[in-house]
Formats: structure tokens, sequence, C-alpha cells
């Protein structure tokens, strides 16, 4: 159809722009599934964890099946494999745990007092300089605040610093009986989706209209458990054998509670890149407490750095493979978008999911652009 303008020309309607209108649906969606993964992580860290965990053990449950083992008896036996290491792991780390629990507010009392008697010897360095001509910068010295009465910072920040110990284990016991009952409730999903999650499964693909969006569905949960489960096991085993010979060396070199420190480092492995910086931090400060600050402390720091250098640059990268490899600047990014939402679990969270999201998309062939972002250009 064309349609005459000002000047009495003829034009096409069809080519006449029409002004593009922001979509607010879109972003409406958008903020209403961040506000509802964001209020609702007591209820979501736990299904995304028991799916994980089912996913991973789902095929072991599987073979067992074939040999005429039940899939309860055999879901119940995983679990139980899987649990007891944990178990005696935990139980070996009660009592230095508890030591560490009890020795960080005294060596914050300590750097505290430290910090103010150094800042002290400052002040009375500079009472016991000569009187000169008052100038501008004389309204930055502290002989402008002579009639300001003088408090103790020490009696002050000590305070606070209790404060702060006693609200932090105010929170870790308020919270303690809500983490049982979410990993209680997390086991029996398991148990639950491990027996009767196939047939459910079965039953919803049956729904499906065509026979070909069946086999794609089969398809699509069967690799992306196969992947995943692989990719899991892979690095759980990777980063327990980092903290197992972190632990060794650790002792070898004379550093207490070495199990302790080498379980840290094993978990914290499971944070790309800022977990490597949070493991030298901690075993500096563990060197410090033990040595002092003395050229001692370079030896449990200077060990982690050497193993983890060889676990991330030769290790992973040769078992992993480069098709499991992702942007290492998308994965910074997915870790403070996890972290902001879901705390701590969220970013120990964070990689498997993203691994989850590049299979899913890469099996299902959408979202090309997105999938290209996600992998690595190395």
């Amino acid at each position: 159809m064309q349609v005459s303008n000002n000047d009495g020309h003829k034009v096409d309607s069809q080519n006449i722009s029409k002004p593009t209108e922001f979509p607010y649906k879109q972003w409406g969606v958008f903020l209403a599934i961040i506000y509802t993964l964001y209020f609702a992580q007591s209820l979501i860290i736990p299904l995304v964890l028991t799916v994980l965990v089912a996913l991973l053990l789902s095929p072991l449950v599987s073979l067992l099946q074939n040999f005429f083992i039940p899939r309860a008896i055999s879901s119940i036996a995983l679990l139980a494999m899987l649990a007891t290491p944990f178990t005696l792991v935990g139980v070996e780390l009660v009592e230095p745990a508890q030591k560490w629990a009890k020795l960080i507010p005294k060596l914050s009392l300590q750097v505290t007092e430290q910090v103010e008697s150094i800042s002290s010897a400052f002040d009375e360095q500079a009472k016991a300089q000569p009187t000169k001509k008052s100038s501008i910068f004389d309204w930055f010295s502290s002989s402008r605040a002579t009639n300001v009465p003088e408090k103790k910072p020490a009696t002050v920040v000590t305070d606070r610093i209790k404060q702060n110990g006693m609200e932090l284990l105010v929170d870790a016991l308020g919270a303690a009986p809500l983490f049982f009952a979410q990993l209680l409730g997390s086991v029996i999903l398991i148990l639950f989706l491990l027996i009767f999650g196939p047939g459910l499964f079965e039953a919803f693909v049956k729904e499906m209209p065509t026979p070909e969006q069946q086999k794609k569905a089969k398809r699509l949960v069967t690799m992306t458990q196969k992947q995943l489960s692989k990719y899991i096991i892979t690095v759980s085993v990777i980063n327990l054998g980092l903290g197992l010979t972190t632990a060794c060396t650790l002792h070898f070199i004379g550093l207490e509670d070495a199990l302790l420190w080498g379980v840290i480092v094993g978990l914290l492995n499971f944070i790309p890149y800022a977990g490597s910086v949070i493991g030298l931090v901690i075993l500096s400060l563990a060197g410090v407490v033990q040595y002092g600050v003395t050229l001692a402390v370079l030896f449990p720091v200077g060990a982690y750095l050497v193993l983890n250098l060889l676990e991330s640059q030769f290790i992973t990268p040769t078992v992993m493979g480069k098709h499991m490899l992702i942007n290492p600047l998308v994965i910074m990014v997915w870790l403070l978008i996890c972290g902001w939402l879901w705390g701590l679990v969220g970013v120990l969270l964070s990689v498997p999911i993203l691994v989850c999201i590049k299979l899913v998309l890469s099996e299902l062939k959408i979202w090309s652009n997105w999938l290209r972002i996600i992998e690595t250009g190395r």
C-alpha cells in the first residue's frame, strides 16, 4: 500500500519505520526471575544440590539395577558410601576447627593492639616536636582539637570486635537448625529422585506429542547426565588430590593442622581463580600464627603455590580437555552473580550450573551467540 507524504511523493507504507518500544514486559520477567532466585534461595539451593547429586549417582544406580539390585538398596548404599568419608573427615576436623574458632578473635585483638600501639607512638612523637608557627596545615593537626574529650580507641575497638564475634556466634547458632533441616531434606529428596526419578521421567516423555521430541528429550537428559557426571567426578578427584597433596606437604614442612588446611584448600579449589587467592591468604595467616612474621611463612605459601600452579596449568587442562573449558571472564562474572544471589554455597555450585547450561545449549543448538560467549577462546 502506498501513501503520499507532505511533498506529494508516494511511498510504501511497509517501509515506514515505526518507533521502537522499550521491552518492559521482557525486563519485568527478568527482574521477577532475579527476585525469585534471590529470595527463594533456601528452597532453590537444596533443589539444585539434590539434582546435581542425583545426576551424579543415577548412572551407578542404573548399572547396579542391571545386576538385579533394587534401586532403593543401591541408592541407600551409594549415599552411605558418599557420606562416610565426609563424616570421618568432619570428626577429625572438629578439634582443630574449634581451636581456630577460639584463636581468631584473640588474633584480631592482638593485631588491633599492635596497630594502636604504632599509632600512639606516632602521636607521642608528634607531640614531642617543637611548636611551630600556625599555618593552614594546622587545621589537620591534633593541636586544633584541644577541647575535644580524648577517647580510648583501644577500648572502643576491642568492644566492637567482641560484639562482632558474639553476633557471628549467634548467627551461626541460629542458622544451624535450618542447615541441618535442609541437609536432611536434601538427602531424602536425593533418595526419592534416585528411586522414582527414572519412572517419572519416562511418564513425562510419553506425554510429548511426537516420537522425535521424545527421542530428543531422552538424548538431552542422557547426554547432560553423562557429561555433567564426568565433569563433577573429574573435578572432585583433582581437588581431592590437590587437598591430600597439600596436606601431606604441609605436614612434612611442619605446619600444624595440616589436614584442616588441606581440606580447606580442596574445597576452595572448586571456586576457580578466587579460591586459590583465598587459599594463599589462609595459609599465610596460619604461617604467621605458627612462625611469626619471618621468612618461614613463605614455606607453606610457596608449597601451595607450586602445587596449585601444577594443577591449574598442567593437570586440569590435560584431563578436562578443551571442550569443557569456559571463558575465564564469564566464570568470574558468573561467580559474582551466584555469590550475590546465594552466598558461598552459590559460589561453590556456580561452575557446575554453568557447565550444565553450556551442555544444554550445545545439545539443543539454540542461542549460539551465548554459547560462543561461554566457551573459551583458547
